[in-house]
């Protein structure tokens, strides 16, 4: 959520931005709403004053008539007060829900464009980094590995047995499948070892519930304009969990914590739920891009003045991940129509999946300013007392179904999946055969 006093005082700034993010929004309709707010707000205020004065004048020495002229002014008064109370309610609810609808204002260094205008700001595969050119274009595949005859991880699953697409679709419908036996095993080992290696980098752990009240969404911004994406509880306020980002972040909500806590990084494995509509195609194939999938998140807490900072190491936090694992990937840096409603600024890392022949986006690494602490409201006490908005930032670290993919179609060579060295102590072999 923006503060009210910045639209206020640089509206055209945020009409700048918005055009930037191809956003429509009326800034004129939250200001007529917001300046009768403040209209009603000194109208009661002068009211109020008038009463307790009136109420101060009534004295012993007064006719029963005076005393009654006064009381009767009082009530009179008193009625307008719950009149424009009503009113400065209905104003202060449409502010507030104008604002929700408001997306995050962007950083100086935003590309300005669609989707496809997004930049390459890093490559590499393995520990080893590659130059980026910038001749470079967002579709073409890798120049410096090929593949002699690459196979989707769906045939490969399906030939080793370890995916299973028809089963999963009988008993969920279509876009589930079921991990069997070592596909099982390679997820669950994939999540051991990245939790151990985030919390090995100074991340505290965390396993939150998977379901949510309405307003811990409304707090980290899926919600009030993405419902429509997500699963809800017809019967009960609870929702399912899109990301851990949202109950991590709203761990702290309406808290004020103190500044020496400062930077908390926390790390979780959950299960995350979503509704995306998607038609049939490329994009949907195998285990890409389903209703339920496991992910592990990194969310950070930090002082206002560190969190560009902190962008940066949460980038290489997550891609320290892709590095280990052997991976060919790229980090791209999103334009401005791309970078998401709550995001100020967002990296994503993407892994070459040669089977599927495309990049596959792995992680999404943003910074959300104070938007996301301004809507749950999560401050910290600074050196002068002052309560103040922190900042927000979270990316995967990783995401399974995509990462387990890249991981099946980088590592087949024809018969088997050769593992991993560094996951090959979890799963007790070197190979899926």
């Amino acid at each position: 959520m923006l503060p009210i006093k910045l639209i206020r005082e640089q509206s055209e700034y945020i009409k700048e931005v918005y055009k930037k993010r191809n956003y429509e929004f009326s800034i004129e309709e939250l200001l007529n709403y917001d300046s009768k707010k403040r209209e009603i707000t000194f109208e009661l205020d002068k009211l109020r004053a008038d009463r307790k004065k009136s109420t101060k004048n009534i004295s012993s020495d007064m006719s029963d008539k005076e005393k009654k002229e006064i009381i009767d002014s009082q009530k009179d008064t008193s009625k307008k007060i719950h009149e424009l109370e009503d009113l400065a309610r209905e104003m202060e609810e449409k502010v507030k829900s104008l604002l929700l609808d408001m997306p995050n204002i962007l950083q100086e260094d935003i590309q300005i464009g669609k989707e496809e205008d997004a930049v390459i700001v890093k490559e590499g595969f393995g520990d080893k980094e590659i130059k980026v050119s910038q001749k470079n274009k967002l579709s073409e595949p890798p120049s410096d590995i090929k593949f002699d005859q690459p196979i989707g991880h769906w045939e490969i699953g399906k030939q080793l047995g370890i995916i299973d697409f028809e089963r999963g679709v009988k008993v969920s419908g279509q876009r589930f499948y079921l991990l069997l036996n070592d596909g099982a095993r390679l997820q669950r080992s994939l999540i051991a070892w990245m939790l151990e290696k985030h919390t090995a980098r100074g991340y505290s752990e965390v396993y939150p519930p998977a379901l949510v009240k309405e307003e811990m969404l409304i707090g980290t911004a899926q919600l009030p304009k993405f419902g429509d994406n997500l699963y809800k509880d017809i019967e009960e306020d609870l929702w399912l969990v899109p990301t851990a980002e949202v109950p991590i972040t709203n761990m702290y909500r309406d808290e004020i914590l103190k500044q020496q806590t400062l930077p908390i990084k926390h790390v979780a494995y959950t299960p995350c739920f979503r509704r995306e509509k998607m038609s049939a195609g490329k994009e949907v194939k195998g285990i890409k891009r389903g209703h339920q999938f496991d992910k592990v998140e990194l969310v950070n807490f930090v002082h206002p003045e560190e969190s560009y900072a902190a962008h940066e190491q949460l980038l290489e936090d997550s891609l320290q991940i892709i590095k280990e694992l052997g991976l060919r990937y790229r980090v791209i840096q999103l334009a401005s129509e791309d970078t998401s409603f709550a995001s100020s600024k967002t990296y994503d890392i993407e892994v070459w999946a040669p089977g599927s022949n495309e990049w596959l986006e792995v992680s999404s690494v943003s910074n959300f300013l104070d938007f996301q602490a301004r809507r749950a409201n999560i401050r910290f006490k600074d050196e002068k007392n002052n309560n103040i908005f922190l900042h927000t930032l979270n990316g995967s670290g990783l995401a399974l179904p995509r990462t387990l993919a890249a991981i099946i179609e980088n590592n087949y060579d024809g018969k088997k999946i050769n593992i991993p060295p560094v996951l090959q102590e979890y799963m007790k072999k070197k190979n899926i055969s």
